[in-house]
């Protein structure tokens, strides 16, 4: 069995796997949900990229955690990728659920689909956070309940986690990795995924939902979760 870390997108935090998280440890896996610093009941707590990974990679050797699994969500998987290498011989495999990954010199924004500059707009509108757009909801297959959970529960997303860029010390095609790609998000992974997945290492599963399956597909995603510790 494997011990899951479960890493949440922006404005997200580690409640946002319940329902996962209990299937998991239900077929007996250990499953770890967190919170990064910035966010949810750590908002108080001041944040940059690296403070994030290094979340993730102090979670694993606090727990003293082996056949790791790293989960990340979303904007979380920049953060994972780089735990990913991280953690040496801990892990078994590294998820990216709809997620951004890693870049070696590039950031969150700077990869905006928009350009950099449209993305710093809308962190000065925030204050400097990123604020959460009920419409990025819209046709991603949740219904008014799971919306309304979502909402609720966000925060602000620190921008400086966003801007600053990420550091690779190795290529990421190197790791054992899946790429969860939700359909109703785009139908096609981007093209840094797309290189990505040339690698014999890495492999793609796609799901019929939106980009937050954890809501709107957990027992699914749940599934496709302890079928990658058999990958």
């Amino acid at each position: 069995m494997a011990e899951f870390i479960l890493v949440a997108g922006a404005w997200l935090g580690s409640w946002a796997w319940e329902d996962v998280a209990r299937d998991l440890r239900a077929a007996g896996h250990g499953a770890h949900p967190l919170t990064l610093s910035g966010l949810a009941d750590k908002q108080d707590l001041p944040a940059g990229q690296q403070t994030h990974v290094r979340d993730i990679v102090d979670e694993v050797e606090r727990l003293d955690l082996r056949d790791v699994v790293l989960v990340g969500h979303s904007y979380a998987g920049i953060p994972v990728g780089q735990a990913a290498e991280r953690i040496g011989d801990r892990l078994t495999r590294v998820v990216f659920v709809d997620a951004n990954v890693p870049v070696d010199g590039e950031s969150f924004a700077s990869l905006w689909w928009q350009g950099q500059p449209v993305f710093e707009a809308l962190l000065d509108e925030g204050d400097g956070y990123w604020v959460l757009n009920a419409a990025d909801f819209d046709g991603q297959g949740l219904d008014s309940e799971q919306v309304g959970r979502i909402a609720s529960g966000s925060t602000p997303h620190p921008g400086a986690t966003l801007t600053e860029p990420a550091v690779l010390e190795r290529r990421l095609g190197d790791l054992p990795a899946t790429y969860v790609k939700c359909l109703l998000d785009g139908e096609e992974p981007n093209d840094d995924v797309a290189d990505l997945l040339k690698s014999e290492r890495w492999r793609l599963v796609e799901m019929d939902t939106g980009h937050w399956p954890m809501f709107s597909q957990p027992r699914e995603l749940a599934r496709i979760l302890h079928s990658c510790t058999r990958a």
